[in-house]
């Protein structure tokens, strides 16, 4: 499911598209095959509206309403997994950000998370794990191009 979202929307709208997400494959007689996941786009947090993504990958991805199938474009990512409730999970997105700076990487795309084990896993927050994935690139400098096997 795909929408654009204000930034205070984010979690009642994630939510409602989650339960319809999972009705619709239920129906469907699918069941997952992997994490789910979220695609965020930058302007959510510069603009603070933005387009989001939600997914379930299934094997035959199933259409009905809101809910239709997505192919997610490769792409290089810095990724660390946030372990815990998201009331702090900013904190994580600010190391990986300065750790894709400190290797001389710029963030090309939106954010991508995978929700490794999350509230349809578990009601404790303390057990849920968030991967966080943020497309880069190499930064041409004067000197060198930096990359992360050169860092």
């Amino acid at each position: 499911m795909r929408a654009r979202v204000a930034l205070g929307e984010v979690l009642d709208w994630y939510s409602e598209a989650m339960i319809e997400l999972d009705a619709v494959i239920a129906r469907s007689g699918q069941r997952p095959t992997g994490p789910r996941g979220g695609v965020y786009d930058n302007a959510l947090f510069t603009d603070e509206v933005g387009q989001l993504l939600v997914y379930v990958p299934v094997d035959e991805p199933p259409r009905h309403g809101r809910v239709h199938p997505v192919e997610l474009a490769a792409a290089q990512l810095a990724v660390t997994v946030h372990c815990g409730p998201h009331t702090d999970i900013d904190v994580t997105y600010g190391a990986l950000g300065a750790w894709v700076d400190a290797a001389g990487l710029a963030i090309v795309g939106p954010v991508h998370e995978s929700y490794l084990l999350g509230p349809h896993n578990s009601a404790d927050p303390e057990t849920w794990r968030t991967e966080i994935g943020w497309p880069v690139e190499t930064v041409e400098t004067n000197d060198r191009t930096e990359s992360p096997a050169a860092s």
